[in-house]
C-alpha cells in the first residue's frame, strides 16, 4: 500500500451519499423514457437505474430535464419497461484520475477494466473542462521524436501540436498510433479507444502498446456494444485525464481513435434530443463538439505541461470532405493522410506525403533541414505526376532532369519513409540527405 492509499480511501468515502431519490416510469417514446418525480434533483448528464419488473436493472442518463418530468436515454433497448417501474437517481459519478492511473486501462466512468482494483484521485475533474484561457497558452514547444523517420524529417511534430491522422479501415491507423504510444517523446501517453471493437482492445494494451508502452500510459475505453453516451464520453474523459497529467507539469501525448466514432455517438444522442440532422446526417451541434474537443489539447499556461494531440478519423472511400474530417482540418495544426495503395504494397506507414501537412514548418526546422525538405517534397511530386506514364513505359530519360532525378531517388525514398528510427532526428535528416546526394550525382547505392 502506498502513502497515498489512506487519503484516497478517504476522499471515496466522503463521495458516498446515505440519500436516493427515487422517480416512476410515465412513459416510453421513440427510446427514450419519461420519468416523472426526479424534476426537482436530476441534472443533465446525471445517471439513473430503471428498476424493471421483470428483468435487470437498466442504467441510463438524464437527457431531458423539465417542469413536469425528466427523458432518460437507456444505455440498452427499453425491452419490458413498464409504466410504474422505479427509477433510481444515483449519485454522480465522480472522475478523478491521479498519476497512479498511469498503466491502467479505465472505462469512461473512471472504473478498471483490467480486472485490478483502482481508487480514484483526490480531486475530481470536469470532464467538459473549458481549454485554458487563449492569451494564457504558451506557444509551440520543441519538435519531438517520433520513433519514425517520415515524421521526424516531413512532417514534425512538435511539443503541443494537434493533428490529425486520417485514414480509411484497415490502412494501418490503429498500428500507426500504438507505434506513436511506444515510441513518440512524452512524458505520459493517454488513448481514447472510442468505440473500439471489443477485441481489439484486449489487443492493444497486450501487443500494440505492450509491457513497456503500458507503463506511461492511460488507455480509456469504450466498446462499440456501449451506449451512444458512455462512447461519446470516453472522448471527455480521456482529454479529462491528459489536461490532470498536464496540470501536474508532465507533457503529454494524447491519442484519440477515433473521433468519427465520436462524432457518431453524439449524433445518436443528438436525434434523440430532437436535433435535426443537417450535415449530411451530423446534426449543427457537431461542429463545436468537435472543435471544443481539439481546443482542451495543445499548449498549457506557463506553469503546466502541453498535450500534444493525434485525432485519427475514419473517412469512408478517402472522402476528405465528409464533415468530420472537414472541420477537423479547420481546427488542428496539420494532418497526416494513409493511403490504401500504399498499404496494399506493404510500406508503413502508409503515409501519402502529397496530401500530407505539418503546420509546425518552417519553424520546426532549420534552414538546411527545410531546403531538404523542399527538395524531397518535389521529387515526390514529379514521380506521382508522372507515375502513370512511368509504369506504362512511356518515360524517356533525359527529357525532364527533376524527372530523371525522382526516378532515380524514388525506391530509396519509399525504403526510407517506411523505416523506424530508434536514432533520432538528426540521423533522420543525414540519411535523408544522402539519398539526396547519391540522386543529384547519379551515384549507386
Amino acid at each position: 500500500m502506498s502513502d497515498l492509499d489512506p487519503m484516497l480511501l478517504k476522499c471515496e468515502f466522503d463521495r458516498l451519499s446515505a440519500v436516493r431519490h427515487m422517480g416512476r416510469v410515465s412513459g416510453v417514446a421513440r427510446g427514450v423514457i419519461e420519468i416523472q418525480g426526479l424534476e426537482g434533483q436530476a441534472r443533465i448528464g446525471d445517471h439513473l437505474t430503471l428498476r424493471r419488473r421483470n428483468g435487470p436493472n437498466l442504467p441510463g442518463e438524464v437527457l431531458h430535464v423539465e417542469a413536469d418530468g425528466i427523458h432518460m436515454m437507456p444505455t440498452a433497448a427499453p425491452d419490458g419497461v413498464c409504466l410504474g417501474d422505479r427509477v433510481i437517481l444515483d449519485q454522480t459519478p465522480a472522475f478523478a484520475p491521479g498519476t497512479h492511473w498511469l498503466g491502467r486501462l479505465v472505462d469512461p466512468f473512471g472504473k478498471p477494466l483490467d480486472g485490478k482494483p483502482l481508487l480514484s484521485g483526490a480531486h475530481a475533474q470536469d470532464i467538459m473542462r473549458a481549454p485554458p484561457p487563449a492569451v494564457a497558452r504558451k506557444p509551440l514547444g520543441v519538435r519531438m521524436e517520433t520513433g519514425l523517420a517520415m515524421l521526424n524529417t516531413m512532417l514534425p511534430v512538435v511539443q503541443g501540436q494537434r493533428i490529425g491522422l486520417f485514414a480509411g479501415s484497415g490502412v494501418g491507423k490503429s498500428t500507426l498510433l500504438a507505434t506513436l504510444a511506444k515510441s513518440m517523446q512524452a512524458d505520459a501517453v493517454v488513448v481514447a479507444l472510442v468505440g473500439e471493437r471489443g477485441r481489439e482492445v484486449n489487443e492493444f494494451v497486450e501487443h500494440a502498446l505492450g509491457a513497456e508502452g503500458m507503463k506511461r500510459s492511460v488507455v480509456v475505453a469504450a466498446t462499440s456494444d456501449q451506449s451512444a453516451l458512455a462512447r461519446r464520453r470516453c472522448a471527455w474523459s480521456a482529454m479529462s485525464v491528459a489536461e490532470y497529467l498536464r496540470d501536474q507539469g508532465l507533457n503529454v501525448l494524447f491519442l484519440a481513435d477515433s473521433v468519427t466514432r465520436f462524432a457518431e455517438a453524439h449524433r445518436e444522442i443528438a436525434v434523440a434530443m430532437g436535433e435535426a440532422p443537417s450535415l449530411r446526417g451530423f446534426p449543427p451541434s457537431v461542429t463545436p463538439l468537435i472543435a471544443g474537443l481539439c481546443e482542451r489539447a495543445g499548449p498549457g499556461a506557463a506553469d503546466q505541461g502541453d498535450i500534444t494531440a493525434v485525432f485519427s478519423v475514419l473517412v469512408a472511400g478517402s472522402d476528405m470532405d465528409e464533415p468530420v474530417a472537414d472541420i477537423l482540418r479547420g481546427v488542428l495544426d496539420g494532418h497526416i493522410v494513409l493511403r490504401r495503395d500504399i498499404a496494399e504494397r506493404g510500406r508503413f506507414p502508409a503515409i501519402d506525403l502529397s496530401r500530407s501537412v505539418s503546420r509546425s514548418l518552417p519553424g520546426a526546422a532549420t534552414a538546411e533541414e527545410n531546403q531538404l525538405i523542399s527538395e524531397t517534397r518535389k521529387l515526390v511530386g514529379s514521380y506521382e505526376q508522372s507515375e502513370v506514364m512511368i509504369k506504362a513505359g512511356l518515360y524517356a530519360e533525359g527529357a525532364d532532369p527533376l524527372l530523371d532525378q525522382a526516378v532515380r531517388v524514388h525506391e530509396e525514398l519509399d525504403a526510407f519513409f517506411g523505416k523506424p528510427e530508434p536514432d533520432g532526428i538528426k540521423n533522420s535528416f543525414n540519411r535523408l540527405q544522402l539519398i539526396l546526394r547519391r540522386a543529384s550525382a547519379n551515384l549507386p547505392r
